[in-house]
């Protein structure tokens, strides 16, 4: 169980630090009165990619829960009550 619960908090810690780390990297703008340009530092995480993964990810879930859910009230709708006692 400790062992979970360290892994758990590992990927939290790993995750909240990647993201405390790029939103204090802005991306500065490029000059377009004179037109130089500024090398721009990339994020470490691409944050819209995980955004789309994420938001498929849920919805995929969300769909197997209403799956097994629907097949649990089904097959309870076809069996009859058994007595209890």
């Amino acid at each position: 169980m400790r062992l979970f619960l360290g892994m758990i908090l590992g990927v939290l810690l790993t995750i909240g630090g990647a993201y405390i780390y790029d939103s204090g990297h802005t991306n500065p703008a490029a000059d377009v009165t004179t037109g130089t340009t500024v090398s721009v530092e990339r994020p470490m995480v691409n944050w819209d990619v995980v955004s789309v993964k994420w938001h498929a990810l849920t919805e995929g879930a969300r769909h197997q829960w209403d799956r097994v859910t629907a097949n649990v009230q089904a097959e309870r709708a076809v069996r009859p009550a058994e007595p209890r006692g």
